[in-house]
């Protein structure tokens, strides 16, 4: 239930933000799309923070941070991989984006950035945590404010059919098969302690840690639920670094890479670093990972694997 009222909560902003751009000034457009390449920056800085507070909360963090990196790096490799894999072997043509110097250029400087955002998020983070101030962060809203501003962005974007091609399913089916096969591999990788159905649906979050966190706790215990928790944060920086190191060059796969996020969090990193062109195909692969994400979870953690 919290999966569909997050994901109406997100086409609630993009559609009005769509309806209301044809409305708005030329000028306020103009100031809108000057805004919008900081968005990601400032979302970066919140994600890194969120991580510093959800370490700050979670018991014995030392425990679970290794099965947690191990998880997010490979399921975010493996989802590349087998993405890449597939457009060659499907539509070898839509594989590879542009390549100029001035594109490299720009994703190094987009990397360096990327680092500076998420270093300062970090170092806030700490600095409240030791000063042992009470403040809560949800950085929800922020994410709607940027989705209604795609939204208007959007409306000025022309369509075309490629957006409605079958190909498209390709980018959620590339991240499903490359979660499980990094899962089978984490499987004998991992303490004995781990099942292969608990590491399956370990991989099943698709960086939404906010639900799969809860979801854990509720149907296994907190300990897992922590790991999920940072699997998930982990899987979405992991996710952003392949945006801005190789979204240029491979979109798809970069799309593939970021899970449910690249409806959210990291479609501001998809629109800079893989271009407009590719904001559908990462709605409508955020959209499908999000509504399978917590069907997922529950189905591995109930099968005796």
């Amino acid at each position: 239930m919290q999966s569909v009222i997050l994901i109406f909560q997100i086409f609630i902003a993009i559609s009005l933000g769509y309806f209301i751009a044809p409305r708005l000034s030329k000028n306020l457009n103009n100031l809108i799309f000057k805004i919008l390449p900081y968005f990601s920056y400032v979302l970066l800085v919140s994600v890194a923070f969120e991580l510093t507070q959800a370490l700050n909360h979670i018991d014995n963090p030392t425990t679970i941070l290794p099965p947690a990196l191990l998880i997010a790096f490979t399921t975010s490799i493996f989802a590349f991989g087998i993405c890449l894999i597939t457009y060659k072997l499907i539509d070898r043509q839509s594989v590879q984006g542009k390549i100029s110097f001035n594109l490299f250029f720009n994703a190094l400087k987009n990397i360096a950035k990327a680092f500076l955002a998420l270093g300062i998020g970090i170092l806030l983070g700490l600095i409240i945590n030791h000063s042992n101030i009470q403040f809560t962060f949800n950085s929800w809203y922020l994410l709607l404010v940027f989705i209604f501003l795609i939204g208007i962005e959007l409306a000025h974007t022309q369509f075309d059919r490629s957006w409605l091609s079958w190909k498209i399913l390709l980018v959620p089916f590339a991240a499903f098969v490359g979660s499980c096969l990094a899962s089978i591999l984490n499987y004998y990788l991992l303490p004995k302690a781990f099942k292969l159905n608990e590491v399956l649906a370990l991989s099943q979050g698709y960086g939404w840690y906010s639900m799969s966190g809860i979801l854990f706790t509720e149907l296994h215990s907190a300990k897992y639920g922590g790991i999920a928790l940072l699997t998930d944060l982990f899987r979405e920086i992991f996710a952003i670094l392949l945006m801005y190191c190789l979204g240029w060059r491979f979109p798809r796969s970069a799309i593939s890479s970021a899970g449910a996020t690249s409806m959210d969090v990291t479609l501001a990193m998809v629109k800079q670093s893989c271009g407009t062109h590719y904001v559908p195909h990462a709605m409508m692969s955020g959209l499908i990972l999000s509504l399978l994400a917590p069907l997922l979870i529950s189905l591995f953690l109930n099968l005796k694997i």
